[in-house]
């Protein structure tokens, strides 16, 4: 009986950070990292894949900026600017993986949905900005989009100075559609879904669903999706191939076996840097929580050995 799994793409399976991000080389990385998906299906894994998205989203800002302070052209909010990335890496990823598909001889759909999370629009997060997006502006310019706008900046003290717009990261608590995800891929199809942490909403007095300024983690979404399609196991790829204690320190040392225990002792202890492992590890643990097998964290190329990763289990 054929297992379900939700992949996770981060790190460099789209865009590395030695690179300018030119579709050239975006399509050359996707291709890399989906040959990599299909020691997954040789399995028999039915898969939903996740994306993150932030540098086509960060350089879609920027346009968005250049094209309203150069030329006088509406500025999009940022939830369409989401669903602009969703749209185009989805459309990417689904053109690259056919042919991936056909090379292998293996006969699947893929299709990509747009998909909206809703959010608690009352978290505490809307009074902690903390995610930095866009360009930075000189303070005078970053004052007067303040008053224009109703956005708030903070200053750039470690990345070379000014100011950046700051939003919410706030936790997902619904991702829609994830009952006609299931469908589809229960069907064998193969589904693009959630990428960038997925568009955020959220519902307001009156049921209706609202837009919202806010960057939600891609991990813990693609996590919230896992358990909500009920998949047996999540991965989270990126760019080492193990979860590493005490990370580029002389005592660094492999965590290949993880338990709920001790990862959340580590968590705990600050071994996970915030910007990178400790939000993959907390998406981890909320899908063995609530019910997931187990969790994995590695780099793509190593899908073909089963003996690599770290495995974050209950027990």
């Amino acid at each position: 009986m054929s297992k379900l799994a939700v992949v996770a793409l981060g790190g460099n399976a789209l865009q590395r950070n030695n690179q300018r991000g030119t579709i050239e080389e975006q399509e050359r990385n996707t291709f890399n990292t989906l040959e990599n998906l299909v020691f997954l299906l040789s399995d028999g894994y039915d898969l939903v894949i996740t994306h993150g998205n932030g540098p086509q989203v960060g350089d879609l800002l920027q346009r968005n900026d250049a094209g309203a302070l150069t030329y006088g052209i509406p500025q999009m909010p940022l939830d369409i600017c989401v669903a602009g990335t969703q749209g185009e890496i989805g459309y990417m990823i689904e053109r690259i993986l056919r042919n991936v598909l056909k090379k292998h001889g293996i006969k699947k759909n893929v299709v990509s949905l747009i998909s909206q999370v809703v959010v608690d629009r009352k978290g505490k997060s809307f009074s902690n900005l903390v995610k930095r997006i866009g360009r930075s502006y000189p303070e005078e310019m970053a004052r007067k989009l303040e008053a224009e706008k109703g956005w708030v900046f903070k200053e750039e003290i470690k990345t070379g100075g000014g100011f950046r717009r700051v939003v919410p990261s706030p936790e997902p608590v619904d991702v829609l559609n994830s009952a006609i995800i299931r469908q589809l891929v229960l069907a064998g199809n193969i589904v693009i879904a959630a990428g960038g942490g997925g568009i955020p909403v959220y519902i307001d007095s009156r049921g209706n669903y609202r837009p919202v300024e806010a960057v939600i983690d891609k991990d813990m979404a693609s996590a919230l999706l896992a358990v909500t399609v009920h998949a047996d196991e999540f991965y989270i790829l990126t760019d080492v191939p193990y979860v590493y204690l005490n990370y580029k320190k002389p005592n660094q040392e492999i965590a290949e076996f993880i338990n709920r225990d001790d990862a959340r002792r580590y968590i705990q202890m600050g071994m996970f840097a915030e910007g990178s492992m400790a939000p993959k590890m907390e998406a981890a643990l909320y899908f063995i929580e609530h019910g997931g097998s187990k969790s994995v964290i590695t780099e793509a190329t190593k899908l073909e050995n089963k003996k690599y990763g770290s495995r974050i289990t209950m027990d």
